[in-house]
């Protein structure tokens, strides 16, 4: 007996072992594993990738701040994935819910729960298993029109993650960076400023 392929696996209704967490549904690690084996999978396991350090914990070399001078870095997990004779790696941001995990809040349970979620989503990805779960919230999140969850902090955060990103992969300066996008270094000051003097405008606005 052999895994079922991924157009009979995609069609499979997870629905009902998935649970919620931070009101997205998501399918737990142990319950993905012995899907896998009751359609067909022999054996299925995975294990943590370590960087260059033996973490297992993946970061980016340049740290940065928030509006509170809390220092955070993009933090990442990967782990390596084997269903029988398939084989292949799965590389997930660690997060809060909705939000980046930072530094004063990184635990050991919040990178095992990263580690989990890359192997259940790389299952997704690679075998068909739950990802119409994934493709469900990912469409959710697409329709959220709510306006009053979204947070203009929140925006100016994920801009400072991207740019972090953009340096690290790039080996850009800031100055290059703001080069390359067309904004003198000035510039951006002002306009990241902007963000806090707009959420204390709506503070001010919602106390009236």
């Amino acid at each position: 007996m052999s895994l079922k392929p991924y157009s009979e696996l995609v069609k499979l209704n997870v629905a009902p072992y998935a649970e919620k967490r931070d009101g997205a549904g998501y399918l737990p690690w142990a319950v993905c594993k012995q899907l896998l084996h009751e359609n067909g999978a022999e054996k299925v396991y995975f294990t943590p990738c370590v960087n260059a350090n033996g973490s297992s914990l993946f970061m980016s070399d340049i740290e940065f701040k928030d509006k509170n001078e809390i220092v955070n870095r993009c933090y990442e997990v990967r782990v390596r994935v084997v269903i029988d004779d398939l084989e292949f790696e799965y590389q997930t941001p660690v997060m809060n819910g909705g939000s980046p995990v930072k530094d004063n809040s990184m635990s050991q349970q919040r990178v095992w729960n990263a580690q989990t979620r890359a192997f259940v989503k790389g299952v997704a990805v690679f075998t068909g298993l739950g990802f119409n779960l994934w493709l469900k919230d990912e469409d959710s999140i697409a329709k959220d029109d709510d306006l009053s969850k979204h947070n203009i902090l929140a925006i100016k955060e994920r801009i400072e993650q991207l740019m972090t990103a953009k340096m690290q992969k790039s080996g850009f300066s800031q100055r290059e960076l703001c080069d390359a996008v067309g904004i003198s270094e000035k510039g951006l000051s002002t306009l990241m400023k902007y963000f806090d003097q707009i959420a204390s405008f709506e503070k001010a606005l919602t106390a009236r």
